[in-house]
């Protein structure tokens, strides 16, 4: 298995930015593709933004295309989601997830919440109006 620590939430007014860090140990994170998810009190938890394991391809809800990127830095052991002009429905508990590269890439699967076998504990991300 695979540790992740989120990190880099906090709060924040809408159009202002964050970046969200998730750093992975116990395992090469170039062994794994990575996803982000988020989730709000109520509410079903949500498909943000993959990326695959050498980052040759990426996926993005519709609600963050365009203003947020996913990105990683496999000699770091550490997967990013860049987020920019940032709105009140951003608000949510954001996690990283680790899916093994072995498993195959289709825009459908990389959505999934269940194709992730490693979470981590998530960071909050508030954006106010």
């Amino acid at each position: 298995q695979v540790q992740l620590v989120e990190s880099g939430g906090g709060l924040v007014q809408a159009g202002e930015s964050l970046r969200l860090s998730c750093a992975a140990s116990g395992r090469t994170l170039s062994s794994y593709h990575m996803g982000w998810f988020r989730q709000t009190p109520g509410k079903e938890r949500e498909f943000v933004a993959a990326i695959s394991w050498g980052a040759a391809s990426l996926s993005y809800a519709d609600s963050v295309k365009g203003r947020f990127t996913i990105s990683r830095d496999n000699a770091k052991n550490t997967v990013y989601l860049q987020m920019n002009s940032l709105k009140p429905e951003d608000t949510a508990v954001y996690f990283c997830a680790a899916r093994d590269r072995t498993d195959a890439w289709t825009e459908e699967r990389v959505r999934k919440q269940y194709e992730y076998a490693d979470w981590g504990l998530g960071t909050q991300v508030t954006v106010s109006s």
